[in-house]
């Protein structure tokens, strides 16, 4: 997008006036968000507030990644699908909703699988990457890929009533001069029997606050306002009403951006 297309019309003033009176965001900020292109990985409980709010919030691009369609399954957590576009592709049902959220932005549907053929021509066309899956091996997938193309990692994960959001940037370091963390810091290799909301339970509601966090942090990125979530977790605990914030250590050891073996055995 050129600078003149970055431009707020006169109704995306009129419609973003709550941020652009912001001092953290203002006008320049929300040029910022209309320029962005977010990547959105999994449209299920997750995806849809993340959609959502950024669709509402103005970012300019949101890509859709999902191969799956409704099911009436869905519906007590995906609010932005209804039971008339149950066996429609989400893809499709996620950017028609949008469209009525703000006919401002654009959706790009990707109807597919992220996938190790796939990830890195996904990643390359977006600024920033969201992690809504509900899988340890697509999370995989994505972090490696975002860790290779150098582009942040908003990443979100539930289960009953327990939510986790973490933001990696891990080809940056901390002010020791230590690298921030990537995903593989934190899980070093998938569960071999991995669990998802189909068989441990999930709350609606909480996806709706995990995902609203995600977005939150996709906003601070994009805007370069805040503290950054990079090298820490945010969890929240449903069932206790209470969140706290803890720092995330780096693993030297983690395939990425850990130490080289060589150095590791020395």
């Amino acid at each position: 997008m050129t600078a003149q297309e970055n431009t707020l019309s006169a109704a995306e003033i009129a419609r973003y006036q709550r941020h652009i009176v912001l001092k953290e965001i203002g006008g320049a900020g929300q040029q910022k968000l209309k320029a962005a292109r977010v990547l959105i990985i999994g449209l299920g409980g997750l995806g849809h507030p993340v959609a959502q709010y950024l669709a509402a919030a103005g970012v300019g691009t949101l890509g859709l990644v999902d191969d799956d369609t409704v099911d009436i399954s869905n519906l007590h957590r995906q609010i932005l699908f209804t039971e008339n576009q149950i066996g429609m592709a989400k893809t499709k049902a996620v950017a028609d909703a949008l469209a009525w959220v703000n006919p401002h932005i654009e959706t790009a549907l990707h109807e597919m699988r992220a996938d190790e053929r796939n990830i890195d021509a996904l990643v390359a066309a977006y600024d920033m990457i969201v992690d809504g899956s509900d899988n340890f091996a697509t999370r995989f997938i994505v972090n490696d890929a975002c860790f290779r193309a150098q582009k942040p990692l908003i990443a979100g994960a539930v289960e009953r009533f327990d939510g986790q959001v973490m933001t990696f940037k891990p080809w940056l370091t901390d002010a020791d001069g230590v690298p921030l963390p990537c995903y593989r810091s934190l899980v070093p290799c998938p569960p071999v029997d991995g669990e998802n909301c189909a068989t441990t339970g999930i709350v609606g509601a909480l996806t709706g606050i995990i995902g609203a966090l995600q977005a939150i942090e996709v906003i601070k990125e994009i805007t370069a306002t805040g503290e950054t979530l990079a090298g820490y977790m945010l969890i929240y605990d449903g069932l206790a009403g209470a969140a706290r914030r803890v720092k995330l250590n780096w693993d030297p050891t983690n395939p990425n951006n850990g130490k080289p073996a060589q150095s590791r055995s020395q």
